[in-house]
């Protein structure tokens, strides 16, 4: 049986809730009322040891001194999943891409670009895989399993937006 580690840390956009796998690998990072956000399950073991790494960067960048996360991390998924995620992980901060451009990085079709709007709403690591930084080919603010107000206050503490 694996050990599921928690912790709850204080931010500017809510309790974060993260989690971890039995060797300290960040699999989750939520939000209070997220679609698709994890909730603690009977047997994990709460223990903020293997997320000390994953506080001190998540309250470096929310104070704006990290501009890039180092965690280890383990958020298996397909492999179509996992290009989409890791092509999010290549968007800088202060930085905005579309649904259309990730398709493309990834060399899917603009046929694909809903399929790839599923892979980003499925990822497990809000703020750290920076899926609030991909928005609608028009500029529009769309789709953020965090609620759209949290996506606008972290696009403009990155400075992407006015």
């Amino acid at each position: 049986m694996s050990v599921t580690y928690w912790t709850r840390i204080a931010s500017p956009v809510g309790e974060l809730l993260l989690t971890a796998d039995g060797e300290g690998a960040l699999t989750s990072l939520s939000v209070p009322g997220q679609k698709g956000g994890r909730s603690v399950e009977a047997g994990w073991r709460s223990d903020p040891g293997p997320f000390r790494a994953a506080e001190d960067q998540l309250a470096a960048y929310f104070t704006g001194e990290l501009k890039e996360f180092r965690l280890e991390s383990s958020t298996p998924g397909t492999a179509f999943r996992e290009r989409v995620w890791s092509a999010l992980d290549d968007v800088p901060y202060g930085a905005t891409t579309t649904y259309g451009e990730i398709a493309a990085r990834i060399g899917a079709s603009r046929a694909a670009v809903r399929a790839v709007g599923g892979a980003i709403g499925a990822n497990p690591l809000l703020i750290v895989r920076p899926c609030h930084r991909v928005i609608g080919a028009d500029g529009s603010m769309t789709g953020y399993a965090g609620g759209l107000d949290r996506k606008v206050w972290l696009l403009t503490a990155e400075g992407a937006l006015g």
